[in-house]
């Protein structure tokens, strides 16, 4: 290559600072390039503040916009699933808007809340969903979001007391910067929302000859009662739908103030028939400096209105247990002309299967949400004093709901039942907050330390009011209610941070919490928390490794705090209920409500769990290879479990309180590498990986040995009140409990026959076994980016080894549910197999292997650069992409989806494939 003199070369790698050189006379450049300092000094954002990535002492993960997933991403959560390690996100089926569960190293309760703590804009926001919304986090638009991170440890959580026990998730939303043009942008985007699969039942034809070799040997099984129809009611009750999503945005800087506004409008519409969301949302934020950046305020509000239509789930079951030779439609006309199911006397039969179709048609649940969440900061660093700022955070989240749910009096179960025709129901939540604190930096050069230093106070109120009013078709009432309560959170916190010779770090944080949720004996909780970090990449001996770009170990012990009970805000005190409006007493002619007692324990305090983590950071050839492994352990002490409590001793014969203990032990994996950096041509690749477990330690006040532990995990089967997992000492949260089946010489169950466990001849409750959880043994997630010249391709995946799943689908699959009561019940295809003739609900037969690989999306996009900059001076920038989400699932499960609420597949509303086609424009 030839270059002419006084020209200036400039060498760029990644992970090392840009170099620039003057060509002189000479032939010959000898070029050093340096670290690149600047990824050393990019600050994450913690609790109250920032620090700077390499003095983070804690388990700290950050994902940016730029790492977000792609594909539909309805609600913020989606954008970072399969990212982190040792975050576990999934959603409770493919509806729009579906409530998700987000566990951070598993779950550190057994009847409290396991979900973390979520903080948007430092506003540590209520996890309670609001009445009319599935998912609270629904109401924040994906298109606003800057960045997540995600706080682990008890040594970066700890900071938040009595809320970190689950970890913490901080949500930064976009801004304006200084100094930068205004610019606008335009992301938009339509969904093609396609049914993947059905759940195998008998059809039509398969049916009939069931039936009616079934009625040669079975008297009770009649060929009369079915139809000459062939109707594939998953077919009737499915479809593919079209959604689209647009977001527009301006920021920039007015003047010297930096601005960003935004409007966005999302649409979707369910693979089950009349589901729906529609989400309008809107956000003005302001960031502004003054007298030199002493004076800063941050400034913002974030307004959203979400409109639902929910889909009466249970004609998911019902379309697979209809009769598939019957129409959707009679010719009686009754009952709003659906088809069904009658007694011989031709009144309705009540124990007869809901016509699926009529369940959606017949029933309209629809619900408006507003949201808002408005908050302002202002620091002041003092001019006099200007080691030290001073901040003040005030902030409102407040929603506001109401909805419907009309059913037609003509539907078939309600003209037979004192069911309700009309319901109206508002809720409002409101949550202020109140933060100042003060922050103390110093350098010390004399003796090559740093100091930073806060300590704080917070107030925070959270309050609820909610109505509901509910007739039948007669226009009787059959609710009229109110609600309204409020809990009150007060804390004082602290946290020091010091670093000597920039190798040498420490970390200390305490806060005190006082909840109006306990007693005033039990009202304060006092967590803290200490780390070590040593960044060995700084030690001289490091100088003879130049492969290595970054080192530093981290240890951090800490204790946190959790108070969101389960058990509403006053779960200390004698409460008095009214009973329900349907069961009065009669005195003469005249109806009493009754009021009755509510069992309580005074003495409830907080649940604590200690962590303890070891931690690596590394790097290698200019961290072009880096990521971190993490080993932790989690003990939660005074636990909260429902116990029995003898009779007379309280209002209950069970009673929840203070008794057990609760391990997780895990590790997790994280690693990001460039394997190509060119021009042209760039390749990015990460992968995690997380192992966790968790063990019951204790549940009683003392030992007992009859004591099995406490059974949940309902399903359904013959009876009510089925469960099939356990919480039990030694084993993990909802173990699967259940009977050993017996099989024959060709592999089939034999119905009845259990491995008798005790020996004792019989087959009884104490022959049932331990089985596994339904928590993965290890879950993990991938992702890829390609760049090439204007091209981008990239797909995220993830995948789970390990942990059951129980089939409640095919639970159903026996003879027995054939004819029953005058009516005919479709039956999985999973008969064939099994034959069962009864229920065998029990039995270990429906445990599958919960193990999978899914492919959640892939994208291919085009990016056309400075269109018009050349003709009008304009900085015009297109991107297309298109993409596929739930690509494939690779299983062994035989259900639909092995992604189900833990761990139990009951009728799950399926996940959509949607093909998506969007644009991006922005100048």
């Amino acid at each position: 290559m030839t270059v002419e003199q006084g020209a200036t070369l400039q060498f760029s790698y990644i992970g090392y600072a840009t170099a620039e050189h003057v060509v002189g006379e000479t032939s010959t450049l000898n070029v050093a390039l340096r670290l690149d300092t600047e990824q050393l000094d990019e600050v994450v954002v913690i609790g109250y503040g920032q620090v700077r990535k390499s003095d983070a002492t804690g388990a700290v993960s950050s994902v940016s916009s730029s790492d977000f997933n792609q594909g539909s991403t309805s609600s913020p959560q989606d954008l970072i699933m399969g990212k982190v390690s040792g975050v576990r996100i999934q959603t409770e089926g493919g509806a729009p808007g579906s409530a998700t569960k987000i566990r951070i190293r598993g779950g550190s309760s057994m009847s409290a809340s396991n979900d973390p703590l979520i903080v948007v804009d430092g506003m540590p926001i209520d996890n309670r969903t609001i009445n009319g919304m599935s998912n609270v986090l629904t109401s924040i638009n994906p298109a606003d979001i800057e960045s997540f991170t995600v706080l682990k440890d008890a040594s970066s959580t700890a900071i938040y007391g009595s809320r970190a026990s689950n970890g913490v998730i901080l949500i930064t939303t976009k801004e304006g910067k200084a100094n930068q043009d205004i610019r606008v942008q335009l992301d938009s985007k339509v969904m093609v929302n396609e049914v993947v699969d059905y759940i195998d039942v008998l059809s039509a034809d398969e049916f009939r000859t069931l039936v009616n070799n079934r009625a040669e040997t079975h008297s009770s099984v009649n060929p009369a009662l079915m139809g000459n129809a062939s109707t594939n009611w998953q077919d009737e009750i499915f479809q593919n739908t079209v959604s689209q999503d647009h977001n527009l945005s301006v920021s920039g800087a007015l003047g010297s103030i930096p601005i960003r506004a935004s409007v966005g409008f999302t649409d979707q519409y369910g693979i089950l028939r009349t589901s729906s969301m529609d989400r309008k949302s809107g956000t003005f934020k302001v960031t502004p400096s003054f007298f030199d950046n002493h004076l800063k305020l941050n400034a913002g509000i974030k307004y959203t209105i979400v409109g639902n239509r929910f889909a009466e789930r249970g004609a998911i079951g019902s379309a697979l247990r209809f009769d598939p030779t019957k129409p959707v439609f009679n010719n009686t006309g009754i009952y709003g002309g659906y088809t069904t199911w009658l007694t011989s006397d031709g009144s309705r039969n009540v124990n007869g299967t809901r016509n699926p179709v009529a369940q959606l048609q017949q029933r309209r649940d629809e619900s408006e949400v507003d949201r808002y969440i408005a908050d302002a900061q202002v620091s002041y660093k003092l001019h006099f004093f200007p080691d030290i700022t001073a901040t003040v955070k005030v902030g409102m989240d407040k929603s506001e709901s109401e909805g419907t749910v009309m059913t037609d009096p003509e539907a078939a179960w309600v003209r037979t039942a004192s069911s309700g025709v009309a319901r109206d129901y508002t809720q409002e939540r409101e949550n202020k907050l109140f933060d100042f604190y003060l922050n103390y930096e110093k350098v010390l050069p004399e003796i090559d330390s740093r100091i930073d230093a806060m300590a704080g106070y917070e107030w925070q109120r959270f309050w609820s009011y909610g109505s509901a009013y509910e007739v039948d078709r007669f226009n009787t009432v059959i609710e009229d209610s109110k609600d309204e309560t409020e809990n009150v959170l007060v804390s004082f916190f602290g946290r020091a941070n010091y670093s000597y010779k920039d190798k040498y770090l420490l970390t200390a944080t305490v806060r005190n919490d006082g909840s109006s949720r306990f007693h005033e004996d039990n009202r304060w909780g006092l967590y803290p928390s200490t780390a070590l970090g040593w960044r060995i990449i700084e030690e001289p001996f490091m100088d003879q490794l130049a492969a290595v770009s970054n080192l530093k170990l981290r240890l951090g012990y800490g204790i946190t705090g959790q108070q969101e009970l389960n058990s509403g805000d006053y779960p200390y005190l004698g409460i008095y209920q009214l009973s329900d409006s349907r069961t009065q007493y009669q005195l003469g002619n005249q109806f009493y409500t009754l009021i009755r007692p509510n069992g309580y324990d005074q003495s409830l305090e907080w649940e604590k769990t200690t962590t303890y983590n070891i931690g690596l950071d590394f790097g290698f050839f200019g961290n072009r290879l880096s990521g971190a492994i993490d080993v932790y352990k989690r003990e939660t002490k005074d636990l909260l479990n429902t116990i029995p409590v003898p009779a007379g001793t309280n209002f209950t014969d069970r009673l929840l309180t203070n008794v057990g203990d609760l391990e997780n032990n895990g590790i997790e994996f994280s690693v990001n590498a460039i394997p190509i950096s060119k021009q042209d041509l760039s390749w990015e690749l990460s992968f995690n990986l997380t192992h966790n477990k968790n063990k019951v330690t204790r549940l009683t006040n003392y030992d007992d040995a009859s004591y099995r532990g406490v059974e949940t995990g309902g399903i359904s089967g013959v009876g009510v009140g089925n469960n099939i997992q356990i919480h039990a000492v030694g084993h993990p949260l909802n173990t699967f409990y259940v009977y050993e089946q017996v099989y024959d010489a060709n592999g089939k169950p034999i119905e009845g026959l259990y491995v008798d466990q005790n020996g004792d001849g019989q087959i009884t409750i104490d022959d049932k076994y331990y089985a596994d959880s339904p928590v993965p043994d290890v879950f993990m997630g991938f992702s890829s980016m390609v760049n090439y010249k204007n091209f981008d391709f990239g797909f995220n995946a993830r995948a789970a080894i390990g942990g059951q799943i129980y089939n409640n689908v095919i639970v159903g699959a026996r003879y027995q549910e054939l004819t029953v009561n005058e009516y005919l019940t479709n039956l999985p295809t999973e008969i064939n197999y099994s034959k069962f003739e009864t229920a065998q609900q029990y039995s270990d037969y429906f445990l599958e292997d919960a193990s999978f690989f899914r492919l959640d999306n892939v994208t291919l996009g085009y990016n056309f650069k400075d269109l018009l900059k050349k003709t009008t001076g304009t900085d015009l920038n297109l991107r297309l992409y298109t993409s596929v989400q739930n690509v494939f699932v690779i299983t062994k499960y035989d259900g639909l989806d092995p992604e189900v609420d833990n761990g139990i597949d009951n009728d799950v509303y399926p996940r959509p494939r949607i093909y998506q086609f969007g644009l991006s424009v922005g100048f």
